[in-house]
């Protein structure tokens, strides 16, 4: 008899999720204000953008190392979220104060 895991596929599309939205727009956006691309509050975002990540990242884990399928499913979830809130906190930020410079 096999056994299935039922948040087989939550897993990958939280570890996609902490890739593609997670990771790599953080760097990204620290890429631009290190290198002045970007006006300065820009910066600004990233105190509150990267704990939100790395507090994601951390819930993912979690859901990767649980044995019970309810609570893996509540902490892949919950990352995801977390990781999504980064998001429209620094991406959303960087466009609305881009567009408030000029």
């Amino acid at each position: 008899m096999q056994t299935t895991d039922p948040t087989r596929p939550l897993k990958w599309y939280a570890g996609l999720t902490a890739v593609f939205f997670g990771i790599l727009p953080t760097v990204l956006v620290a890429l631009l204000v290190i290198r002045g691309n970007t006006p300065r509050p820009v910066g600004l975002l990233l105190i509150g953008g990267v704990p939100l990540v790395l507090a994601g990242l951390i819930s993912i884990v979690q859901g990767f190392r649980a044995v019970d399928p309810e609570y893996a499913a509540r902490r892949l979830n919950l990352g995801m979220a977390f990781i999504a809130g980064a998001d429209v906190l620094m991406l959303g930020g960087n466009a609305l104060i881009r567009m408030a410079a000029g």
